[in-house]
Order: C-alpha cells, then structure tokens, then sequence
C-alpha cells in the first residue's frame, strides 16, 4: 500500500487531503457521507471569539465555474466550538485543523490563547482574510505589517506546541512577500488560496445578487490562480509546506497543485455536489 501521509510542521497527517474552511462546517454533516478519520483533517469552518451572524441572504451564487459565498464567518464563537464542536470531532477520532478568524490583532492572540490548552488539536489555520477594524476596514492579507503582526501574537502566544497555517489570500500584487513577512513571523506552512473577492449581478433586479453585495469566488474558475499562486511562492520559500487550495474537483486537479509546489490539498467547493469528492479524489 502507498504511504500518503504528510506532515504540516512538527503534525503528522495520514493522508494529504483535508477540508477546506468553511466547506464541512464542524464536521458533522460530512461524517454522514466520509469516514473523518480517512482524511488527513477536518479544517473547521474559522471560529472567532464571539457568536456571529454572518451577512444577509442571499449568500450564495452559482456562476459558470464555481460559486460566489458571502456567508460572513457566521458562528457560535469560540467558547461554543470549545464546548461542543472540538470533543465531538475528537470523540469520531479525527484529526482537527482549527481555523481562527479575528477582527482585532488582540483578538487573533485571545482565540490563540484558548486553543492552547485544549486537547485534539493537530494546528491552527489563522484565516487573515478579514477585515481590520483597527485600520479603516483593509483586510489583514492585504497588509503585509498586520499579516505579520497578526500571525507573530498567535506564535508568541502558542510557542511551540501547534503548528501555524497563515491563510492567505490571493487578492494581492505581490503574494510572495506578504508569504516571506508570515514565515518570518512564526508560520510554519502556508494555505493558498482563499476565494477570490467578486461580485454577481442579478439582471432581473438590476442589483448585485449577494445580501453582502461582494463575495468570495470558489471552485474550478480559480484554479489557475491557485497554481500560479502556489508556484510563485514555493519558488521563493521551497522549505515552507503549502496546503493548497481552488477549485481541486479531481485527482488530476489535486496533482496539479501538488506538481505546482503544494504538499497537501484541500477540498472545498466539490463537496457541495458530491459530499464524498474529497474520498474519490483521494483515491
């Protein structure tokens, strides 16, 4: 039998395929469909510190190749995901990515902090595709000195013990050095990419479709800039682990990413059409 299992940092993951945030929820609703403990890890939908609504309906589109999501990090909060979704998944004996998402550089440390100390946990994926109250509403990814402030309080804060993920997005001139500014902070691997930022005109009302007016674009549209993306970067940082991401439907797809410099794959929009993509793709 083949050996596919990988390692992310100091954790060690059966299997190179994994959830994308946002797409398996706590894990729950895919364990009706896949086995958890044959995938390399559940990658939680991002939890912040409080409970979170998330925008207006409608937040989702279909487009030709993919679908655009406004869901807006909706949320029980930190303490609830503590308190119900992490014994659950360590109780189905799954290995945990857990994604964290904040508002505040302060806030980023604080989720940090509480993660800590709770058992289960394989690393932490800091999502900083949000938006920075701090300064004016500009997305952390976008920053290169928030993106590094960011992810150097969660390293500060969880020293050694877990490895670190930055999420990065794509939404940028110049990847590569917001990617260097975050290793040199504390990441220990990279996830590329997120959605790409977009928007979906509803022609019958003549106003843009989403309650959240703009979006994140996922699935087969973005492919190339996953590729593109994960190329660039493994060119300039060939030692960083990258867990790539966009629009992965296929086995050929995930060796795409793979020859393009990724050393783990996660899927994300396939398994709203097939909630077992992740199992046929691995195999």
């Amino acid at each position: 039998m083949i050996d596919l299992s990988t390692t992310l940092g100091n954790a060690w993951f059966p299997s190179p395929l994994f959830t994308a945030s946002g797409c398996a929820s706590s894990g729950k609703e895919l364990a009706q469909f896949i086995d958890l403990r044959e995938i390399g890890a559940v990658v939680t939908k991002s939890v912040m510190s409080k409970p979170r609504q998330g925008r207006p309906t409608p937040r989702m589109a279909e487009t030709p190749s993919g679908m655009v999501n406004s869901i807006g990090l909706q949320g029980p909060g930190i303490d609830a995901f503590l308190s119900h979704d992490l014994p659950w998944l360590v109780s189905q004996k799954a290995r945990v990515i857990v994604s964290i998402a904040g508002e505040t550089i302060e806030e980023y440390s604080t989720l940090a902090r509480k993660l800590r100390s709770a058992p289960g946990i394989s690393a932490v994926e800091v999502n900083i595709s949000c938006p920075n109250v701090e300064n004016r509403g500009l997305v952390f990814a976008c920053d290169p000195d928030a993106s590094r402030r960011v992810i150097d309080g969660v390293r500060k804060t969880l020293g050694g013990e877990l490895p670190i993920i930055a999420k990065l997005s794509p939404d940028v001139t110049d990847l590569v050095s917001i990617a260097k500014g975050v290793v040199d902070a504390g990441a220990d691997g990279l996830a590329l990419i997120n959605t790409v930022l977009s928007m979906v005109i509803n022609l019958d009302t003549m106003r843009p479709h989403l309650g959240g007016k703009t979006g994140g674009l996922s699935g087969p549209a973005i492919r190339p800039i996953a590729v593109r993306a994960i190329y660039q970067v493994h060119e300039a940082l060939p030692h960083i682990p990258i867990l790539g991401m966009g629009g992965v439907a296929s086995g050929r797809d995930a060796l795409e990413l793979i020859l393009a410099g990724a050393k783990g794959i996660s899927v994300g929009t396939a398994s709203f059409g097939d909630p077992a993509a992740i199992i046929t793709i691995q195999n």
